[in-house]
């Protein structure tokens, strides 16, 4: 079954994924802090990433619902060739494909944990409108 992309739907695919993933949970077993995922057309993935685990995923339309401490952001079209395996993210920040609002040396210490991330989402079968 293909998961739309962005939806409810997805994002609890991705808690299951990332949760199920033993690679991302060595790789973040540090790892403290919170994100949202900005779809610059509209929508964003709350994520609640704690030491290996997402303790929550959500998507929503209205960015007052949490205060994360990182914020990425990129059109619909950057964030499929994420999904695609296309654009690696924290190249995409260096190059400022995607804006990142937060602590980039975290994220550059952090760099094997993103990219396990990454990799739980480009296993769920996506459909993107």
């Amino acid at each position: 079954m293909a998961y739309k992309f962005p939806s409810q739907a997805w994002a609890d695919q991705f808690l299951i994924a990332v949760n199920r993933n033993d690679a991302y949970a060595s790789a973040a077993k540090s790892w403290e802090g919170d994100i949202y995922l900005v779809i610059e057309e509209g929508g964003v993935f709350y994520l609640d990433l704690w030491h290996g685990k997402c303790r929550e995923a959500l998507y929503t339309t209205d960015l007052s619902v949490k205060q994360p401490e990182f914020m990425l952001t990129t059109s619909l079209e950057k964030w499929r060739k994420v999904l695609e395996n296309k654009l690696d993210p924290v190249q995409g920040m260096i190059t400022r494909q995607i804006k990142l609002d937060g602590n980039l040396v975290k994220i550059m210490k952090n760099v094997k944990a993103a990219q396990e991330l990454v990799r739980c989402a480009t296993q769920i079968d996506t459909e993107f409108e």
